[in-house]
């Protein structure tokens, strides 16, 4: 009835008022009737080409149609006619920022900024976009901008805590986000961006129940899903069976369900083999300095290229020298950081792809959207996150016997293709310091983790504290960039002392000045301890073995526990995992006592991981090339017998 309507509405006007067909497009814009209020916005702008305002209002509409190309051009043209024009110079910035453009979209609100200096919301956007572009404090100095000539701007509250948590000042930031609910008490994104932070002050069930708030005030809010799902692997909190409810239910909340059943519906053309190269992609927002890159350019640089063509789908809002390096090592890139679900699909459709990965999960800034609309024959879960996505299109989880014995199937809502060897390489740059540790002459031994903070969970604390006491000339030296922050210091150390350790026995580091430097501090341990109860290590067991150190593990119950197992069992080291608490403090007394041992290790580990497993891309890239084409020729049987 509204579509019938606004023909007669708009023929009723006078043939040649400008102002009164802009006045009409408002109403439509106001309800929701986007196409018309286009057209009557066009039909303004026909009667008179030079009226800015309107042609702000039309780019208004291009935007919010998702027109962003066209939107862009309207608010050129608004500002071209009227270069005093601030609100069209800060919407522009927004359009340029939402592409990625973030030089251009700082000279757009700067722009509105010289015009209007009390344009708090022009503030507020130039904090946006210096954020983007790694600047947090002059972020910080816009968002206090913007606060100060609107205090209750809760959005301004809720970006300055975003601001202060990327600067390590943890409890300003929860500050601040508690002034932007204490505002809105229902604004989803500070609630989301509160348990963002929680964790890293070590209060991750409180983390949990923000993030729960977030769904109940916006349930299809999928990043607070990921999140949620993210915290309770990366924490350990509640069961495995628990976890995997949760994750199924990410595609109910974020795909409307006709585009779930046409995914599930979805059949692709089969193209027997016959030799040809299959055609493979990798969906990443980590093509950058990230321990996700870490692990995936030495496959990316190893895969046969008579055997396999591959296909980089970047999703990633910032670019540095990683991922120029990384687009020279496959064979088409292609940047889909901001363009729909849907579109990627399509784009990734017509690449007629045979294998899809994903190589994120439910982590931040994921697409998981677009493998629950199904782009690939076949999809697949690997590397970068360390529990099931839940997603019924998601096909496979890639493993292996230890990260993922046959025990823990259940956890998964993907089949596990268990690959014949350790599920990732590691490539130890050859730029790294050459270890020159030595055994302390006093006796005493270091201990050691360079985990993240929200990694060292309660359940760690209790056992390092026993291996502290079984051992007492040890001492533990913790470094992550969150010990920057001296909240998390101040609590870290008043946790150990709850457990009887002395502050002295404990040694805090944050940032050092550059990578070599931070290599350079694993020659300060003797022995790296894994943590326990959520999430252990990855990169930075790599990293301790390349620098010589020994590292202890337990064999936990799920992925994410198991990961430094399957690396030192990949390094010939299988007995430095041990089977529970009281054999992992066992393993950690017995190396200590062992000075010898520590010292032939600091001298040959880095040399064992050049001749292991983990340090073989070439077979890592081979198998997963095997088991590409055992999966497409499983989903080629399945299809064939699904038509007949």
């Amino acid at each position: 009835m509204a579509n019938a309507e606004s023909p007669k509405q708009s023929a009723a006007l006078p043939r040649n008022d400008a102002e009164a067909h802009r006045k009409l497009g408002k109403v439509f814009q106001e309800q929701g009737r986007l196409s018309e209020a286009e057209a009557s916005y066009r039909r303004a702008l026909e009667i008179r080409p030079d009226y800015a305002e309107a042609h702000y209002d039309l780019a208004n509409v291009l935007r919010d149609l998702g027109r962003q190309v066209e939107a862009e051009a309207s608010y050129r043209r608004a500002v071209a006619i009227k270069p005093d024009y601030a609100q069209a110079h800060n919407n522009l910035g927004n359009v340029l920022q939402r592409k990625g453009r973030q030089d251009e979209a700082e000279a757009s609100y700067r722009r509105a900024l010289a015009i209007r200096p009390d344009f708090f919301l022009a503030h507020n956007n130039l904090g946006n976009t210096l954020r983007q572009q790694g600047r947090p404090n002059e972020a910080e100095a816009s968002y206090r901008r913007a606060l100060a000539i609107r205090p209750d701007f809760f959005l301004a509250h809720n970006n300055l805590g975003t601001a202060l948590g990327d600067l390590w000042r943890l409890n300003e930031a929860e500050t601040s986000y508690r002034r932007a609910l204490a505002i809105k008490p229902d604004y989803a994104e500070a609630h989301f961006n509160l348990g963002n932070l929680l964790p890293y002050l070590g209060r991750p069930v409180e983390a949990e129940a923000s993030y729960r708030r977030a769904l109940e005030i916006k349930p299809d809010f999928a990043a607070a899903h990921s999140n949620l799902l993210y915290l309770l692997a990366y924490c350990g909190l509640g069961t495995n069976e628990q976890y995997l409810r949760q994750a199924r239910s990410w595609e109910i909340n974020a795909i409307p369900p006709p585009e779930r059943e046409a995914a599930r519906r979805k059949l692709f053309p089969h193209v027997p083999r016959d030799g040809r190269k299959l055609r493979i992609g990798y969906v990443s927002g980590d093509f950058r300095l990230h321990a996700v890159s870490y692990f995936i350019e030495p496959v990316l640089e190893h895969h046969d290229r008579n055997r396999v063509e591959v296909f980089a789908y970047s999703t990633a809002d910032k670019q540095d020298e990683v991922t120029r390096r990384i687009r020279g090592k496959v064979d088409h890139w292609h940047d889909i950081t901001w363009i729909s679900d849907v579109a990627a699909v399509d784009l990734i459709g017509r690449h007629r792809i045979d294998v899809l990965l994903d190589l994120a999960g439910h982590t931040g800034g994921n697409r998981l959207g677009i493998f629950a609309r199904r782009a690939a024959p076949v999809q697949c879960g690997y590397l970068g996150y360390f529990a099931s996505t839940g997603l019924t299109e998601m096909d496979y989880w890639i493993g292996d016997a230890i990260v993922t014995p046959e025990s823990h199937d259940e956890q998964y809502s993907e089949l596990v293709w268990r690959l014949p060897r350790v599920w990732v390489s590691y490539a130890g740059s050859e730029d790294a310091p050459t270890p020159v540790w030595q055994p302390a002459s006093d006796g005493k031994v270091w201990l050691g983790s360079f985990n993240h903070l929200a990694k060292i969970t309660d359940r760690t604390i209790g056992l390092w504290t026993r291996v502290l006491r079984q051992i007492p000339r040890a001492c533990l030296l913790l470094k992550t960039k969150e010990l920057d922050d001296s909240a998390s210091r101040k609590r870290i150390l008043s946790a150990f002392k709850a457990q009887g350790i002395s502050e002295a026995r404990i040694e805090l580091m944050g940032r050092t000045a550059d990578w070599k430097a931070h290599m350079s501090m694993y020659d300060r341990l003797d022995i790296a301890l894994d943590p326990v109860g959520g999430i252990g290590g990855a990169t930075t067991t790599c990293d301790a073995l390349w620098m010589g150190v020994p590292v202890v593990t337990l064999a936990g119950g799920r992925y994410g526990e198991r990961m430094t197992s399957s690396i030192v069992t990949a390094i010939g080291h299988g007995d430095w995992r041990a089977n529970d608490e009281g054999d992992y403090v066992e393993k950690v007394a017995s190396i200590a006592a062992n000075p010898s041992l520590r010292t032939q290790l600091r001298s040959s580990l880095r040399d064992s991981v050049r001749r292991s497993a983990l340090f073989d891309a070439q077979g890592l890239a081979r198998a997963l090339e095997n088991a590409f084409e055992g999966m497409l020729d499983r989903s080629a049987a399945w299809q064939i017998s699904k038509v007949r």
